[in-house]
């Protein structure tokens, strides 16, 4: 009798601990969320107030690919990484969360609960790994479209037949297994290893992520990396992938939506010429 009474007060300790857990874990999550998202909200503001560069093309270069006068391309570098980190907890912050609270809840199981605070960082290093890469290529293409009109000018067509592509992207049977592999992981991120093992979980689930949730995330690069609207709606899209229950038909939804658009920003470009 005692024994059973023993075994019921425990299962009742650690219920209370997991929801303590479970609140700690939201409370925290929250504050990174809007901390990240008022950040990115208020540099999207500055790079607005700045204003753009018109092209040939009837569009315009974003501030973010340019260097101002006395200003240092490593400067333009760490201010483009800071708010490209930044604004990728903002968007992939609330896909992200299911994977890292099952993640909390294995480590726990086997007793390191506390390096579970390394997996998130060792998550966004990926994006920031991928954010290095990034703006070299959006420096390049910027400079070609400012001194090759003719490069300028294919710009808009060249960006509604990358986000048709995006949206084929969507029909395909690789999408389907990324995204199955992203709904279910980590898998084995809980075997014992301390906390280097909690960061090569993170990174590995960041690379997971990237693959499957990167051709959205260009949309960001193609239409405007500072625009809100745009953020707003590809956080959506990524949220949504990852969390309603019909998964095939959101991504194949997504993807003629965002065929759709492409074909009429296409015709839009070609109107132009």
């Amino acid at each position: 009798m005692i024994s059973v009474l023993r075994a019921k007060h425990g299962s009742r300790r650690r219920d209370l601990d997991e929801r303590l857990h479970l609140r700690i874990f939201i409370g925290v999550s929250v504050i990174l969320f809007a901390a990240s998202a008022t950040w990115t909200i208020m540099c999207s503001a500055s790079m607005s107030a700045m204003g753009g560069m018109p092209m040939p093309g009837d569009w315009t270069l974003s501030m973010t690919w340019m260097r101002m006068s006395g200003q240092r391309w490593s400067d333009v570098a760490a201010d483009f990484l800071g708010m490209w980190t930044v604004m990728m907890v903002a968007m992939m912050l609330p896909s992200v969360m299911p994977a890292l609270w099952r993640h909390q809840q294995v480590i726990s199981a086997v007793g390191e609960g506390h390096f579970v605070a390394l997996t998130a960082p060792g998550y966004f290093a990926v994006w920031t790994i991928i954010g290095i890469v990034i703006f070299p290529l959006g420096v390049g293409i910027a400079h070609l479209a400012m001194y090759l009109p003719a490069v300028a000018r294919a710009i808009p067509a060249s960006a509604g037949i990358v986000i048709v592509m995006i949206g084929a992207l969507q029909f395909s049977a690789w999408k389907a297994r990324r995204l199955a592999c992203c709904r279910s992981a980590p898998a084995d991120a809980g075997l014992p290893g301390g906390a280097k093992k909690a960061w090569l979980a993170g990174m590995r689930h960041g690379v997971d992520c990237a693959a499957c949730c990167g051709n959205l995330m260009a949309i960001v690069l193609v239409i405007d990396v500072m625009d809100l609207a745009t953020m707003a709606l590809v956080t959506l899209a990524i949220a949504m992938e990852r969390l309603a229950p019909s998964v095939e038909r959101v991504a194949r939804a997504i993807g003629i939506i965002l065929v759709t658009v492409g074909a009429v920003l296409i015709a839009h470009a070609f109107a132009i010429v």
